[in-house]
């Protein structure tokens, strides 16, 4: 019994040596749920419609198969993504966005605001 009492004790004063969690929420950037909504009129276009959509790129990336489309506007800068289906041309599968100083941004709204500065710059 007094061994169990002298555990006892030994355990709850060991308990107040216990160091708390340093983790909280995580700071930095905030993240925008993926979402194709307001992404109808470039998802699945080719590097003509693009073009037509946007004026011309700022940067053109080409590595085997895979191209990306990078456009430039005052308020976003939007990569679009274009890769193959079989023997077909390249067409936007994936678009990532952000503020010219790389903070977050809806995509949609970068696609509008592009589409807006008409079709170039």
């Amino acid at each position: 019994m007094k061994r169990l009492i002298a555990a006892g004790l030994l355990g709850f004063s060991l308990a107040g040596c216990a160091v708390p969690s340093t983790t909280g929420p995580a700071v930095g950037r905030t993240v925008i749920p993926y979402s194709g909504v307001g992404l109808e009129r470039v998802i699945g276009q080719d590097a003509a419609g693009l073009t037509r959509l946007f004026g011309p790129p700022d940067a053109d990336v080409r590595e085997n198969t895979a191209r990306k489309l990078q456009f430039q506007g005052p308020i976003c800068v939007l990569d679009a993504y274009l890769y193959p289906k079989g023997n077909s041309e390249p067409v936007v599968t994936y678009l990532d966005a952000r503020e010219p100083d790389g903070s977050t941004i809806d995509r949609a709204s970068c696609v509008a605001a592009l589409v807006r500065r008409g079709g170039g710059k």
